[in-house]
């Protein structure tokens, strides 16, 4: 068990001596900036004790750069997350948290994980990035041992590569639920750093650190986050892109058997599930040798060893040009099939049923690919896709090539292959799975980018929702929030809700459409999936041995 005997004791707060939140009163005035904070809350962890801050404009708390892992440098580069090292003091817990390492966005010029707030921010990279930020709401936090408001955890995206938390205001969602809500924001090792494939990296460290790093603190959820005044047994995981398809991991982690739970229930905005290879394929394999040979550890009789002594700033050079040199739109640190924590293929686990959650809400954009694929490309549909899925057959891109041969020039079909094997189908592949516990949506504001949905939740990020309606923006958050608080998307509880009522998924494959008019009116509605889409999806789903899915 990862957490000690005293964390476990903070967690059931029976003890004052192993959990002693002392509430500090707000005695002072309210401040005439809308930006203006105060001094907040001190909770003690047992390990550690953070003092947060209070934003009185919006009447939420937050304590920023919470540690839930030691440090993974040194010999813990390529392991196992481990327990936060005990420190003495009160923490501030104010400041941003380092991001982990980024690594390279690709050759696009627009890459749709570009955004306003990202390049404004000045935040430094760092190994030592396994932080946390938790959002509450109202002034004080008061624990809540055996009971306590739902809580979101946003697990961010970005391809494995690139992200953290510190783009996104958790006190968003807290406003989105009607202060009804607890928000986590994570972070986790990207790239190189948490995502090095191979059997030397099997047999001396960790596969899928990154993986492994979210799943760490997900149980620090469970041990802690009653302190903070949220119920452990009311935990939803929710992300977006890569952050989405690292809930698909979480959904079939263990063979679709984590015990203890750690979620009830999950939500994907964009699933994002690229090539997932066994961890010594040919293709990992090479990737570790490319990283071997890139630190000179190719004479060492222990290369892992040589690589966790290497100089942080070589790996990191490392880091951004292999995954620079990867085909357009493709991200090669990715998680892997590791035999331990992800048993086998997701899209095999998934047919069969077996999987972490009770319930699920799943939306995907109307143009999810095109921002992944080079507009100006020139490859036919056959050598697109064997460029995408490197052991794909002849026979399997001739059927491919049929699919999608009535769907216009090569861009616009390389732009369905790209969003529909990776981002849609495996959405339809969870949708399948979960039931009458599933529902669907789909936002369509145009242009209807992979990316340009966060801003109507998170109403902050990215100088916030084009499309400024509050009706819309209304229905489309509390679809999320409701789904958090009452295990369903169709619990208006916000009056005025325009919201039509939702239907499972399973029920009659009805989705529930986000869109606008052309003269600029919410457009919400109700439609059944396009059965030609679901024909191919299933064609997808047939072939992933060969998509590495």
């Amino acid at each position: 068990m990862f957490f000690t005997a005293r964390s476990v004791g903070v967690k059931m707060s029976t003890k004052a001596n192993l959990l002693a939140v002392s509430q500090v009163l707000l005695a002072l005035e309210v401040l005439s900036s809308p930006t203006a904070t105060v001094s907040a809350s001190i909770v003690n962890l047992g390990y550690a004790q953070y003092q947060g801050s209070v934003d009185t404009a919006t009447n939420t708390t937050s304590f920023l750069g919470i540690r839930y892992a030691a440090p993974p440098v040194g010999d813990l580069r390529w392991a196992a997350p481990q327990p936060p090292p005990t420190v003495s003091g009160i923490q501030q817990a104010t400041t941003q948290p380092n991001e982990c390492n980024q690594a390279a966005r690709g050759d696009s010029s627009t890459n749709p994980f570009e955004s306003t707030s990202m390049k404004k921010r000045d935040i430094s990279q760092s190994e030592d990035c396994l932080f946390l930020n938790v959002y509450t709401p109202g002034s004080e936090v008061v624990p809540t041992p055996g009971g306590g408001l739902p809580v979101i955890v946003w697990i961010h995206g970005g391809g494995y590569l690139i992200g953290g938390a510190s783009p996104f205001n958790g006190a968003d969602l807290i406003i989105d639920s009607n202060y009804g809500v607890i928000t986590v924001l994570i972070q986790y090792r990207l790239g190189l750093f948490g995502f090095l494939p191979g059997e030397a990296v099997k047999e001396g460290g960790a596969l899928n650190a990154g993986l492994l790093d979210q799943n760490y603190a997900l149980q620090w959820v469970q041990a802690y986050i009653s302190a903070f005044g949220g119920d452990p047994m009311k935990v939803t995981i929710w992300g977006e892109s890569a952050g989405a398809g690292s809930v698909l991991q979480h959904i079939v982690a263990h063979g679709g058997n984590t015990q203890p739970p750690l979620f009830r229930i999950a939500m994907t905005s964009s699933t994002f599930l690229p090539s997932q290879y066994n961890y010594n394929d040919r293709i990992p394999e090479l990737l570790y040798s490319e990283v071997v040979n890139g630190t000179n550890c190719t004479s060492s009789s222990d290369t892992l060893s040589c690589l966790r002594a290497a100089d942080v700033n070589t790996l990191q050079t490392l880091n951004y040009n292999i995954n620079l040199n990867g085909f357009f739109g493709t991200y090669v640190f990715v998680p892997v099939v590791d035999g331990t924590f992800i048993l086998e293929r997701p899209t095999v686990t998934i047919r069969k049923g077996r999987l972490n959650g009770n319930y699920l809400l799943a939306m995907t954009n109307s143009h999810e690919g095109n921002s992944f694929v080079n507009q100006s490309t020139t490859l036919d549909v056959a050598d697109y896709v064997k460029t995408l899925f490197p052991n794909i057959g002849f026979a399997q891109a001739a059927g491919v090539v049929m699919m999608y041969q009535n769907y216009g020039s090569n861009v616009n079909r390389a732009d369905l292959v790209m969003g529909e094997s990776i981002f849609v189908c495996p959405t339809y592949y969870l949708l399948s799975a979960f039931g009458e516990r599933a529902w669907k949506g789909e936002f369509a504001i145009q242009p209807g980018l992979h990316g340009n949905d966060v801003a109507y939740y998170f109403t902050s990020f990215s100088g916030g929702p084009a499309y400024n309606n509050s009706q819309f923006i209304t229905a489309f958050s509390n679809s999320f929030m409701a789904m958090a608080m009452s295990e369903t998307p169709d619990d208006r509880y916000t009056p005025g809700d325009i919201t039509p009522s939702w239907r499972p998924w399973r029920s009659d494959l009805t989705e529930m459409m986000f869109n606008e008019t052309s003269a600029g009116a919410p457009d919400i509605y109700t439609f059944k999936t396009d059965s030609a889409l679901l024909e191919r999806c299933a064609y997808w789903q047939d072939v992933s041995a060969y998509s590495a899915q």
